[in-house]
């Protein structure tokens, strides 16, 4: 059985203690099982995403007859009407529904006003799913933007986190690149997949277009000029070895927050070695494939990289400064 990541937070309440969580299904999965319990008057509020035109299907078992869950559509709550009532549903606790809006829907499990009077707990099984087609149009948009929302998004991480722009909007799907926090990236429109809501996005140079974590976007702006601009914002500066040579040594400068990107033509089965140095923190960099993949995925520039190409064509290495100051680097490549 595939088990989702919940991620909790606790928001106390008079009288007793609400847990909030997110349901994300496993990679590539349309349904999962998760697992808890309860006790006296606390209670548990899943959230999970879904489209109009999808159907949720939601059952749980218990050993305890008076723990049963309610279902709640986008923008509503305990306290307002519900879209389904556990201990109305025929069998109890089971129910599925086609649902006429897109958004988070809220599940929350409880137990009933008696036993939970009487100090009573439940241990419980959810299992929880959303399967069918989405509808061409997003319908029923909501808070977080689905349909139309702000013409740019801006990525929101930890510290030096990064956020992975993906081929399709799963967290199994090939990474395209790494988004820094702060960056500002075009939207082109965001859906509900694997119970969480993902953003079609493109980098403001169009070098990359992709699918992210609509969890970790906020609403952003576009660069005002050069020297805001993001990630990947300059083209790559070709790289030249000296006649009779296999190797050069480049220098260069970043401001917080910048890369720059360097290309070199080389031939399938040929050795690369690239060594970053610099002064003070460490820096990092990571190799792309021509077909923009990644050969190396992004490292500190502490560890110094050697090994063999298996595409012909431009390579593209791009360093980049995530510390809070400027930094002068030199870069030296070497193909044999």
């Amino acid at each position: 059985m595939m088990i989702a990541a919940v991620f909790l937070s606790v928001f106390p309440a008079i009288g007793y203690a609400q847990q909030s969580a997110a349901i994300r299904f496993p990679a590539g999965a349309s349904n999962t099982q998760i697992s808890g319990r309860i006790s006296g008057r606390d209670e548990m509020l899943y959230t999970i995403g879904a489209e109009a035109g999808q159907t949720l299907s939601i059952r749980m078992n218990s050993a305890n007859t008076a723990a049963y869950f309610n279902v709640f559509a986008p923008g509503s709550g305990p306290g307002d009407q519900a879209l389904a009532i556990g201990s109305m549903t025929d069998p109890l606790n089971e129910w599925s529904g086609r649902l006429s809006a897109s958004g988070n829907y809220t599940i929350q499990v409880y137990l009933y006003r008696n036993a939970a009077r009487r100090g009573e707990s439940a241990a419980f099984d959810l299992d929880v799913s959303v399967k069918g087609r989405r509808l061409a149009r997003v319908e029923g948009d909501f808070a977080d933007g689905l349909a139309g929302g702000p013409d740019f998004l801006q990525v929101s991480v930890v510290g030096d986190d990064t956020l992975n722009l993906r081929a399709r909007p799963s967290a199994g799907a090939k990474i395209l690149t790494r988004l820094v926090d702060g960056q500002n990236v075009r939207n082109m429109g965001c859906r509900m997949s694997e119970g969480g809501r993902w953003c079609h996005v493109g980098t403001i140079d169009s070098r990359f277009k992709g699918w992210a974590s609509g969890a970790y976007l906020i609403e952003g702006s576009a660069p005002e000029n050069k020297s805001q601009a993001p990630l990947h914002s300059r083209g790559p500066e070709r790289v030249h070895f000296a006649a009779g040579t296999s190797g050069a040594t480049l220098h260069g400068t970043l401001a917080p927050g910048d890369s720059r990107r360097y290309a070199l033509n080389i031939r399938n089965g040929q050795d690369l070695v690239v060594e970053v140095r610099h002064r003070g923190n460490p820096i990092s960099y990571q190799i792309f494939n021509p077909d923009q993949s990644f050969l190396l995925d992004q490292v500190s520039s502490d560890l110094p990289y050697r090994g063999q190409v298996w595409q012909t064509g431009d390579h593209v290495i791009e360093v980049i400064n995530r510390t809070n100051g400027t930094v002068n680097y030199t870069v030296v490549f070497g193909v044999d």
